[in-house]
């Protein structure tokens, strides 16, 4: 995203706006997540070094945290420019041309994350059906809750995009 906020455009800028402000609640909410590993990695390092007791539930809660953190976590990064970009390169570029790259990444993103929904929901389907839950005795059960984060973390990354694309082509269009 080239960082310019629309200033006109009407709707779809109201739109993008309103993405945007859901898309930075979600990754506040999600931050709270982040404290939330640190506390059971640190409970999980306190029983086992000072105790020598490991619950298998904690270990593997630790990367059931971990999951809702990446995949929701993606939307608020790609809302504020974190994905993965060669900034040395972009950086260097006319605003035109960044908002021209900008806007072909996000319309990809869209359907990359479309098809990852669609390709989804049969993988949290299955799970469920299976009450698939870990394989490890005392380890957790309900493990289709998890492989649920997939489409949902998707489908606000695809949101994010759009709101991306809508913010690129005004500025393209010489609107925002």
């Amino acid at each position: 995203m080239t960082g310019k906020a629309a200033k006109s455009g009407g709707r779809a800028a109201s739109a993008a706006d309103a993405i945007d402000r859901f898309i930075d609640r979600i990754g506040q909410a999600t931050a709270w997540i982040c404290l939330a590993i640190v506390l059971v990695v640190a409970v999980n390092v306190i029983l086992r070094y000072l105790f020598r007791i490991g619950p298998m539930s904690l270990q593997e809660l630790e990367w059931h945290l971990m999951s809702p953190i990446a995949l929701i976590g993606m939307s608020y990064a790609l809302r504020h420019g974190d994905h993965v970009r060669v900034d040395i390169f972009f950086d260097g570029f006319s605003p035109k041309l960044q908002a021209i790259i900008d806007l072909a990444a996000a319309i990809m993103m869209v359907i990359v994350s479309l098809i990852v929904i669609k390709l989804s929901f049969n993988f949290v389907y299955q799970a469920y059906s299976l009450g698939e839950g870990s394989p490890d005795p005392g380890g957790l059960p309900y493990r289709f809750l998890l492989r649920a984060f997939i489409p949902l973390g998707f489908a606000l990354l695809a949101v994010q995009a759009v709101a991306n694309v809508i913010r690129e082509a005004l500025f393209l269009r010489g609107e925002a």
